[in-house]
């Protein structure tokens, strides 16, 4: 445990954060998502949920603000205007922490291939159909 960070912070999730650079993305995906066969870097935190795990995240890694979006979601097929309670949830996370940042809709393939080019890949315990997100670095900038 340290002092003023999140406890779901462990060693191998900050190693990572820590690790990647400006504009490098980590998604964090659902219990559901095949984490195992497309992560490039892997942290397993079953048991814990995805809006969770992105609040502990964001507490120590600013979105990318060079760029018009920083933050990703599936779209769902056929109802490109649906938004399921886990992704109101994730985009509450995003907008706390980065109030100028909205959470965007990526279709079909299109999210799957950014979560396979991801840094790194958070398999969480989220049960929720589609509780998965992409979160892109930004720069950490001197005091």
């Amino acid at each position: 445990m340290l002092k003023g960070l999140n406890p779901l912070l462990g060693p191998d999730l900050l190693r990572i954060l820590r690790a990647m650079g400006h504009g490098d993305e980590i998604a964090v995906v659902d219990a559901n998502y095949p984490a195992d066969t497309d992560a490039r870097r892997l942290v397993r935190m079953d048991g814990h949920d995805a809006p969770a795990i992105v609040d502990a995240i964001l507490s120590v890694m600013p979105l990318d603000d060079f760029v018009e979006h920083a933050a990703f979601r599936p779209g769902i097929a056929g109802q490109p205007d649906r938004v399921e309670p886990v992704m109101a949830e994730l985009a509450e996370t995003v907008a706390r922490f980065e109030p100028a940042m909205t959470l965007v809709p990526l279709h079909g393939p299109a999210f799957y291939e950014r979560v396979k080019g991801a840094y790194a890949l958070v398999a969480s315990g989220e049960r929720r159909l589609y509780g998965n997100i992409v979160l892109r670095k930004g720069v950490v900038r001197p005091d």
